[in-house]
This record gives structure tokens, sequence and C-alpha cells, in this order.
């Protein structure tokens, strides 16, 4: 059987040795690349193909690793992301789930625990840290019964006014950082609208969220 080829993007070279040291010195698994960038991963990544990535969420830069998973998953669909991160807050997790990330664990998860989420990866599975698992079970038992009748509107009503604002910004083909420079807020600010936006139209993209909007 083949090693499981394994890339790691992250911004801490600390955190990217020790990952690459775990990788490498366990049976069955190869660390092909260390990456520090969002834009080195989108570069290199397409060349390398591996099996897994392990993707830090915040890497530093104005680009995010769920950025970068969403510019690669396209690319290579065959390679599995998986977000090795700090973060527990819900809108994280969703947004690297959409995005096109398979799996999502904790930094501070153990080795062992590593190793087996990367080869369950591999296999076909969606590993996640036991307290992400449970974030995503109450936000599905949580989601409120929507009547099918004018559900449209009512999700379009649902949109806060500095949402529309954004929308309309987004229609126009504008990207993060002149949306907030437009709206004097930081483009980390846009991204999270952008996220409820989407969460609240149902929808997974920029045309989707546009076309909704206008009635398209």
């Amino acid at each position: 059987m083949n090693d499981i080829s394994v890339c790691i993007v992250d911004d801490n070279r600390d955190l990217r040795n020790a990952l690459e040291e775990i990788i490498s010195m366990s049976e069955g698994y190869e660390c092909v690349a260390t990456i520090g960038t969002a834009e080195d991963a989108i570069r290199s990544i397409p060349d390398l193909k591996p099996d897994v990535v392990l993707m830090d969420i915040n890497l530093g830069t104005e680009a995010s690793g769920i950025d970068c998973v969403r510019a690669l998953k396209t690319i290579v669909p065959a390679t599995n992301f998986m977000m090795c991160t700090v973060y527990e807050e819900d809108e994280k997790i969703f947004e690297a789930l959409s995005a096109g990330a398979s799996g999502y664990i904790l930094k501070k998860t153990a080795p062992a625990r590593l190793l087996g989420a990367i080869r369950e990866l591999y296999q076909g599975g969606a590993p996640m840290s036991s307290q992400i698992a449970r974030k995503v079970v109450a936000a599905f038992q949580n989601k409120p019964e929507v009547s099918p009748a004018n559900t449209e509107q009512s999700e379009l009503e649902g949109l806060s006014n500095r949402e529309k604002e954004i929308l309309e910004q987004l229609s126009r083909g504008l990207m993060y950082k002149e949306i907030a420079a437009e709206l004097f807020i930081s483009p980390e600010t846009v991204r999270k609208h952008v996220y409820h936006i989407y969460e609240k139209l149902h929808v997974t993209n920029r045309i989707e969220a546009v076309n909704k909007y206008f009635g398209r």
C-alpha cells in the first residue's frame, strides 16, 4: 500500500516542523511539503497533488486557510483538506466545510489521533474533533423548521441592511478588501457578513447569492 502523502500549510514554523516530524516518523505517511502562506499553497499544491492537506485557518495573511481551500478544491478535487486549527467557533467550522474541507481537527489533538484522522479522511471519512462534532450536531438540532411557502421572500427579509449593502457590492464584482474600503470596515468583517448572507439565503457562492437577491 502506498504511503498517504500529506502537505502541511501553517504560518507557524515551529508547528509546521512538529507536524512534519509526526508525519515523517510514522509508517504509512509521507510529508511531501510544508508551506507557510496561502499564496505559496495555491501555487504549489496543484503540482504536488497530495492525498491530504492539513490547513491552518489563520495564515497571518489577507487570504485565510478557508480562502485557500475554496481556491484549491476545484483545481485538485481529489485532494482532501482538513482544517487543523485552534478555532472552535461555529461560523469558522461551517465556513470551512462549505469551502470544501472534509475534516476539522483542533491543534491540541494528540499525535495518534491526528494520524488516525488523516487516514480516516484519506479513506473517505469526515473526521472531526469531538468538540467540533458536538457543535455541528447542536447546530442541526437547533435549526428551526421552515415552511416552504414564501421561504425565499422570508430569507431576503432576514438580511440586515449591512448585509444588503454588501450584496449590492458583491453584485458589482468587488473583492472583499474593496468592499471593506468602501464601507469602512475590515475584510474579515466583510467575510463574516458574507458567511451570514450565504447561511440566510441557503447558497454556497457569490453568484447564487446575487441571483437570489435580485430574483434571477
